[in-house]
């Protein structure tokens, strides 16, 4: 069995490798199965949390909208920022897709340093584009090995969605293979995510756990009233809310909840269009003979990212022209210099976000037909608050100076005494009496 050996972490699972070789490690269920990495060098001296009876939960919301977190739609995670926490000046990393913020999240680092900047990018390599689902597509430590070796404690990983499961292979102690999947969407319910992380803590009692839920996600990009009533994303909140009820009621009724600290937050938020408001850059790529066939598209819902590929001579002459040609269509909001949003060279050479309301679609206006996207600024805003029962968590509280995605990761750092001072991210400290 082959291995990616990284500085950073030391060898790990390649995706195929992980997703054929979880039938065979521990644990089948009615859930799936959860593989256990390989055991982690630990530190001569490990360090030490900021209390030995920590165990921290980050629970991903995915793509809800600050506005859901009221108390009709989401009554316990309302409850959960109301007696905890609760930032209200909260946004993702751009661009505000999936892989990005989770890889931010965990990292606390900027996609020039972690080496996600998208869902999908352009492969130079392979001549196409590619979601970035691969564990070596992630090129910083995570707080989920950090913990591991520096600390020598266990870690969890209980990720919905197929692509998840593949960016952060060995990073975690225990990681659950999420299943069963949904054809098309490629992520478990979360009904299944839930009862498998139950299960999880009940095996392997992990001190930190990193968690998303899919189905707000899921079920908002499908939504064909997204809109006007949201009635799929609606019931999706509440159904999401509820399955968390639940896990608190486990916690509560294993002697947990005082144990635990939520830090609850979405990686990015949703946007719906009507079905005509798209933009398809690639139709008028090829309509512009000085830049036909110069650009690689790799498209990300509300972003595309364009790379060049003709001659590097004449490189700066076709992005001022390709400027000019995507600037001009409808539903064009802004272009980027990549390096403006720290994406790294992954990033391409140019990024196009689209108006709220619209829609990227390419290569063709068919490759893109859903309604719900997101990865442009009107999703940027998020969700964010710390609970739990533990006596460390601050009551009652409201932060309105902003955070971002990145500074989870910093936050559990300092919450298990690992350094974080190379991090881009900030420690939420306002939500901690330490």
């Amino acid at each position: 069995m082959s291995r990616h050996h990284d500085a950073c972490h030391g060898p790990t699972l390649t995706r195929r490798e992980a997703l054929a070789g979880a039938g065979v490690v521990v644990a089948a269920g009615t859930v799936g199965v959860t593989m256990l990495a390989e055991p982690a060098p630990v530190w001569a001296t490990p360090t030490r949390p900021v209390a030995d009876d920590l165990d921290v939960y980050v629970l991903v919301t995915d793509g809800m909208r600050p506005d859901e977190l009221n108390p009709a739609q989401a009554p316990t995670l309302h409850r959960w920022a109301s007696e905890g926490t609760r930032f209200t000046d909260a946004t993702s990393v751009m661009i505000a897709e999936t892989l990005p913020n989770h890889a931010a999240m965990v990292t606390g680092v900027l996609p020039e340093r972690n080496g996600v900047p998208a869902n999908s990018v352009w492969d130079h390599v392979s001549g196409t584009d590619r979601t970035l689902d691969r564990p070596d597509d992630l090129r910083a430590p995570t707080v989920l090995d950090r913990i591991r070796t520096e600390a020598g404690l266990t870690t969890a990983s209980v990720l919905s969605k197929d692509y998840l499961h593949g960016l952060f292979g060995g990073r975690a102690s225990v990681q659950w293979a999420p299943f069963p999947l949904v054809p098309v969407t490629d992520h478990s319910l979360d009904w299944f995510t839930v009862e498998a992380l139950k299960q999880t803590v009940t095996d392997h009692a992990p001190r930190m756990t990193f968690v998303n839920l899919g189905d707000m996600d899921r079920f908002g990009h499908m939504d064909l009233s997204g809109t006007s009533l949201r009635l799929a994303r609606n019931q999706a909140v509440y159904n999401s809310d509820h399955k968390l009820w639940e896990f608190e009621q486990f916690l509560r009724s294993t002697g947990r909840w005082e144990r635990s600290v939520v830090i609850v937050l979405a990686d990015h938020g949703m946007d719906w269009s009507e079905p005509l408001s798209l933009i398809s850059a690639a139709g008028a790529i090829e309509a512009d003979a000085a830049i036909r066939g110069r650009f690689g598209i790799a498209q990300n819902g509300g972003a595309d990212t364009f790379a060049y590929l003709g001659p590097a001579s004449e490189r700066d002459a076709s992005v001022r022209r390709l400027r000019e040609v995507v600037g001009a269509l409808p539903g064009v909001n802004r272009l980027y210099d990549p390096a403006e949003l720290s994406l790294g060279e992954r990033g391409g050479d140019l990024v196009a976000t689209c108006h709220p309301g619209w829609r990227f679609s390419d290569p063709t206006p068919f490759s893109n037909p859903i309604p719900g996207n997101h990865g442009h600024e009107v999703t940027l805003g998020i969700p964010f608050f710390i609970g739990g029962g533990h006596r460390i968590v601050r009551r009652g509280v409201t932060v309105d100076r902003p955070v971002r995605t990145l500074d989870v990761a910093p936050t559990v750092a300092r919450l298990f005494g690992l350094d974080h001072s190379g991090m881009d991210g900030r420690p939420a400290l306002e939500a901690f009496h330490l």
